[in-house]
């Protein structure tokens, strides 16, 4: 009976942290891009399903991902935005953390894409508080 009560005990003692962990994740809020998802309800905004699978449009668009992935000074969400490009075009969305993060992904888009063929759609996300 003794021995029972201590591994009950033990038990009790290691599942306390994975309750506090558990209260803890349900009082954040859920992740919610409702108002940021609404811009693509628009008929006329470009999504990213509206990417053209012929070979010159994927590999802009691969072109484009690598530069940014591989510029390890832009932040996650630089790494992260959505690169759109239909017929040549090229449609750059999402947010980034900072001005200069976006016009550097801008610069890198127009190095491959040229000067005329990108729009910059780039929002700056607030500051993590």
């Amino acid at each position: 009976m003794r021995k029972a009560l201590l591994v009950f005990g033990v038990l009790l003692l290691m599942a306390g942290p994975v309750f506090s962990v558990s209260a803890q994740q349900e009082k954040q809020p859920a992740p919610d891009n409702t108002k940021t998802n609404q811009g693509d309800t628009n008929k006329n905004a470009t999504t990213a399903d509206q990417q053209k699978m012929n070979p010159a449009d994927r590999e802009t668009t691969k072109k484009i991902r690598s530069a940014l992935v591989g510029d390890k000074s832009l932040s996650t969400y630089a790494h992260n935005v959505k690169i759109i490009t239909t017929d040549r075009m090229v449609t750059l969305k999402g947010p980034v953390r900072s001005e200069d993060e976006q016009s550097a992904i801008e610069a890198k888009a127009r190095q491959i894409a040229g000067d005329s063929n990108v729009a910059n759609n780039l929002t700056v996300a607030p500051p993590k508080q």
